[in-house]
């Protein structure tokens, strides 16, 4: 047995297994950042007509009820109109407050008193798409060999998480060049093994988190949403928009017969 060529080999592994995981990672935050984009975007957009195709079908219960008086009609125009104006519940007091990440930027707005920037569109663009690849890949903290480094990479994600969920091109940029000043990456230990196998399995466990989170954002609502259309989600939401307003429209139609 050579424990130098052993050595060389689980460290190439390790290298292997770093870079893997954490282009996996990269493509669960592009899609979790989608995900939210899309889901904030939906309800900016589509919400006012949601609202409206509400109020077009009460009225249209409303108005076959009062034709017929049959009690039925009557039933069903009530719960129509509760639909347009519920009692609210606990989850419905808290709606827009709350997302993945805790409070929402726009109740953190409300509490800082700083303006909240709705996102543009759902998918970032192709350039900060690529200056958010970079960085992870140079400052991710899977890549730091002792707790201080990982802090410091922890902590500069998160700013690089922040401007690549806003679609900040600018703020990326001065985010790589505030990286490249910084402190060089520390030197492989000469290390053992041991440490080498224990780093393996960390990967293998963060792997499992990751794909665990990955089949979570899938299966939301918004997730199959998004997989209908992955090329162009934005596309999406006009073709969605376009399917509501023809709704709309067909709505208030009946409802001009129903009236005279």
């Amino acid at each position: 047995m050579n424990p130098e060529a052993d050595t060389s080999r689980l460290e190439k592994a390790v290298r292997t297994a770093e870079t893997a995981l954490i282009e996996f990672e990269i493509a669960v935050e592009t899609f979790r950042v989608e995900v939210e984009n899309f889901s904030r975007l939906h309800h900016q957009r589509l919400g006012p007509v949601y609202a409206r195709l509400d109020e077009l079908e009460a009225q249209i219960a409303e108005a076959v009820a009062a034709r017929s008086g049959d009690a039925e009609d009557l039933r069903r125009a009530r719960e129509a109109r509760a639909l347009v104006q519920p009692l609210p519940g606990v989850e419905q007091l808290f709606n827009g407050w709350l997302d993945s990440e805790g409070l929402s930027p726009e109740a953190q707005a409300m509490l800082t008193e700083k303006p909240v920037r709705p996102p543009r569109r759902v998918r970032p663009s192709d350039e900060a798409r690529k200056a958010f690849r970079e960085l992870v890949r140079k400052a991710h903290p899977d890549l730091a060999r002792d707790e201080g480094e990982r802090l410091r990479r922890e902590e500069f994600i998160v700013r690089v998480n922040a401007a690549y969920a806003d679609g900040d091109e600018a703020l990326l940029r001065e985010l790589a060049a505030e990286w490249a000043a910084g402190p060089p990456p520390e030197p492989r230990p000469l290390d053992v093994a041991e440490e080498l196998y224990a780093r393996l399995e960390w990967l293998a466990r963060r792997k499992e988190m990751l794909s665990e989170l990955a089949a979570e954002l899938e299966g939301s609502a918004i997730g199959s949403m998004l997989r209908m259309a992955p090329d162009d989600p934005d596309g999406l939401l006009e073709e969605i928009a376009e399917g509501l307003r023809a709704q709309v429209a067909e709505r208030e139609a009946h409802l001009r017969e129903l009236v005279g």
